[in-house]
């Protein structure tokens, strides 16, 4: 199995490949590493999941899926609804 994440230390390596399985709704691959020992791994960092249609047809040019960006402006949103609400909270009153 080949580590396929860009910025994980084994990117490119090939490591022996033991087991596939779904922990706590996380997909995991298990492998050997160097040192024999047992190591889990996002099933995505891996070759055992296809690569995404969308990176593979974007090419480098678009590093964001829609889904990603509209998720992050929610979560902005929500913070600055929070923050204003305990700025609010935290104004003195006369």
């Amino acid at each position: 199995m080949r580590v396929t994440h860009p910025f994980h230390p084994w990117a490119g390596q090939e490591l022996e490949f033991v087991k596939r399985r779904n922990n706590w709704r996380a997909d995991r691959v298990y492998v050997r590493d160097d040192t024999d020992g047992l190591v889990s791994l996002p099933a995505e960092w891996t070759d055992a999941v296809p690569e995404d249609p969308f990176v593979v047809v974007a090419g480098g040019r678009a590093p964001f899926h829609l889904e990603g960006l509209l998720a992050l402006a929610e979560l902005v949103a929500s913070l600055a609804v929070g923050r204003s609400s305990a700025e609010d909270r935290a104004a003195p009153t006369d």
